[in-house]
């Protein structure tokens, strides 16, 4: 291959992710599938990667507080809690996701705006009751998860604002998730930017104090992501009714449309389930390794989760765009194009992952030692970073498939492969581990790669079967 052709496929590549990023509008049911998924992938990544940052950049400026070790277990707990809150707003924005995108696969922008508002209102009635029981409730989630008498005491502070802000983490999956679904993925991915850049400022400002801004310690992380988010909830609300996007909230979309309603709650509501059970399975194993290993096992596996979702994250994002694509192409009756665009996607996320994996056991002891400088606490969470990364590529293929069931509007599926993958499979294998055989927190990081290689093979078993291309939504 001569220079000129390689530069200029280098110049066609950075065209289109400039493309990408300025999020102008098009058509991804007819062209090039594999420009589809750039255009949709590239800001869906950087969208998920700034996603991951929030509990990153937490978790780093908390690792560096006196009694780290209970800041870090809060911290991971208090996540540990919210992937409920999280699985309630990816079930409400998948459902979103698939009616904005078939309605917009059908040409009908119109009908996709009104579909957004009714999972608005879904999305407010649903999260103000679980932010007022989270905040009044805080220390005994923190009680029943397992943490010691002195973090309960430091931590509380925490996840009471935590779980009281559910709300701007409720809408700022939410109203991605319209924006996915219209394909303007780059309007997503700015939300979250902006949001982080909030977090990022404002997390050693809150945590550590400035001049008259005073300390909060491990509560000014609390506030700096609640407000970060917020910021974000108010950008992306700006862009929903006064931009220039597809979809575009007015007047008369504001009115409930109760049958409307129903087919959001019918599609999300086993949408959330899915996500629970797969987040109640990790709230489990959390629990697990606190009891089996104490506070520096569950110390060094909370960050070996973060490190491990900020690089599962962008290939979440990846697999955003086949739920795009699928939606929109079943909207304009192209099946087989819905197909192809999941295959290709699932390809490109393979090749990413295995590069991470590559990266973990090359570089874990570096990546871990930004997080701590507790020798005990480094050492295992080095451990379970090396044994977690073993399933990553089943980790990218198996989102590409969960989330293409669900772009089609079949959140069934994926909630039946989930109860058996995780709760008959994961969580039995993880005690199994962990208490009878007495490997402590280790059998729990065996178990968690184990476990997902099942569900995807069960998830491509059913994907290959074609149900997932009749659902009408």
């Amino acid at each position: 291959m001569s220079q000129q052709t390689i530069t200029h496929k280098l110049s066609s590549v950075f065209s289109l992710i400039k493309q990408a990023l300025r999020g102008d509008q098009q058509d991804y049911t007819t062209g090039s599938i594999r420009k589809a998924v750039l255009l949709l992938a590239v800001p869906m990544i950087l969208e998920m990667s700034m996603e991951s940052v929030f509990a990153v950049v937490d978790l780093y400026f908390v690792g560096h507080l006196p009694a780290s070790s209970n800041a870090i277990q809060t911290v991971g707990l208090t996540e540990s809690v919210l992937t409920i809150i999280y699985s309630l707003a990816i079930g409400i924005s998948m459902a979103a996701t698939a009616l904005v995108a078939r309605r917009i696969g059908e040409k009908k922008p119109d009908a996709a705006a009104h579909a957004g508002m009714q999972a608005i209102w879904v999305a407010v009635i649903l999260t103000a009751v679980i932010s007022i029981s989270g905040f009044v409730f805080a220390s005994d989630i923190l009680r029943l998860m397992g943490a010691d008498a002195e973090t309960i005491r430091e931590g509380t502070i925490y996840t009471r604002i935590m779980m009281g802000g559910s709300l701007v983490i409720m809408m700022l999956f939410l109203i991605n998730g319209i924006f996915r679904g219209a394909g303007d993925a780059s309007m997503a991915m700015k939300s979250l930017w902006i949001a982080n850049i909030c977090n990022i400022i404002l997390c050693p400002l809150l945590i550590n104090g400035l001049g008259p801004i005073p300390s909060f310690g491990i509560a000014g992380a609390a506030m700096a992501t609640t407000i970060g988010r917020g910021v974000g909830v108010c950008y992306q609300l700006y862009h929903l009714f006064r931009g220039k996007g597809q979809v575009k909230i007015k007047e008369h979309h504001l009115k409930i449309d109760w049958p409307l309603v129903r087919s959001v709650i019918n599609i999300a509501w086993s949408g959330t389930l899915q996500f629970i059970i797969g987040s109640c399975s990790w709230i489990f194993l959390s629990r697990l390794v606190a009891e089996t290993g104490h506070s520096n096992a569950s110390a060094a596996y909370q960050i070996s989760i973060r490190i491990l979702l900020f690089f599962l994250l962008p290939a979440w994002g990846m697999s955003n765009a086949a739920a795009t694509l699928v939606g929109q192409n079943l909207g304009a009756k192209q099946p087989e194009r819905a197909e192809l665009s999941v295959i290709k996607t699932a390809r490109y996320n393979t090749v990413f992952l295995i590069g991470v994996t590559l990266l973990f056991f090359v570089a874990a002891d570096l990546i871990v030692s930004i997080f701590t400088r507790q020798p005990e606490v480094k050492a295992l969470a080095i451990t379970a970073i090396r044994i977690l990364s073993l399933g990553y590529v089943f980790y990218g293929i198996g989102m590409v498939l969960i989330n293409a069931f669900n772009g089609a509007g079949d959140t069934r599926t994926p909630t039946i492969i989930n109860l058996i993958g995780f709760w008959a499979f994961q969580v039995p294998l993880a005690y199994l581990l962990a208490k009878v055989f007495q490997m402590g927190p280790k059998g729990v990081f065996i178990a968690i790669p184990i476990s997902e290689t099942v569900i995807t093979l069960i998830a491509f078993i059913w994907f290959r079967k074609g149900k997932w291309k009749k659902v009408v939504v």
